[in-house]
């Protein structure tokens, strides 16, 4: 297998993440989003959508988000289970999952790409260019705010975000935490539960992946 990384990056930190976890190497391939390098020929060749993560299986199969990444990696290698072990388990990880990208990863993404200068003529990952627009730097800022407060009060309740077990769910949530930095947004002194929650999932040797 080829993993195309960037090391920068909060999405293709996941992978290597839950690779860690499940002791998995792989030959790994730095694209340098900094130089766009996502868009040159030699990449688009292997990625059409211009984004990293992307794994390469030995039969030429290049799986191009995390969810089918972890979906791959789970089934060939299944211990230890990252995506879940009961049917209610594996409910609750693919829903905090799709929670941690949907309301967390979108919101900074949107708060730090309709801003920076950097990202002026590609607001949205992928070939195609959109054009910023403010306003949703400031829409992504409160949503990611306003999901900070859900997961704090979701973790008063179990040890992790999908219960009793570290899953994939809590590797997006670490990788949430970290990506607030960018916009300088800081998870507020009063979230216990949260502030406990991320001492513990960024101590496990995985997080320096």
């Amino acid at each position: 297998m080829k993993y195309y990384d960037y090391t920068a990056a909060p999405n293709p930190r996941r992978a290597r993440i839950f690779m860690a976890e499940k002791g998995i190497e792989v030959e790994t391939i730095q694209v340098d989003l900094g130089e766009k390098a996502q868009f040159e020929d030699w990449f688009r060749a292997v990625n059409p959508r211009c984004t990293v993560p992307a794994l390469q299986l030995e039969d030429g199969t290049v799986l191009c988000d995390n969810a089918s990444i972890a979906r791959y990696l789970e089934e060939v290698y299944p211990q230890p289970p990252l995506m879940g072990s009961t049917p209610v388990e594996k409910a609750l990880v693919a829903e905090w999952w799709v929670r941690v990208e949907s309301e967390g990863m979108m919101g900074v993404a949107e708060a730090l790409r309709n801003r920076s200068e950097f990202f002026k003529d590609n607001a949205i990952t992928g070939p195609q260019r959109y054009s910023q627009i403010p306003e949703l730097a400031e829409r992504g800022r409160a949503r990611a705010e306003a999901f900070l407060k859900v997961m704090d009060e979701r973790l008063q309740e179990t040890a992790f975000l999908a219960g009793d077990n570290f899953s994939a769910a809590d590797i997006a949530g670490l990788t949430l935490i970290d990506f607030c930095r960018w916009i300088k947004l800081p998870v507020p002194e009063e979230y216990e539960a949260l502030h406990r929650w991320y001492e513990a999932v960024a101590n496990r040797p995985s997080a320096k992946a």
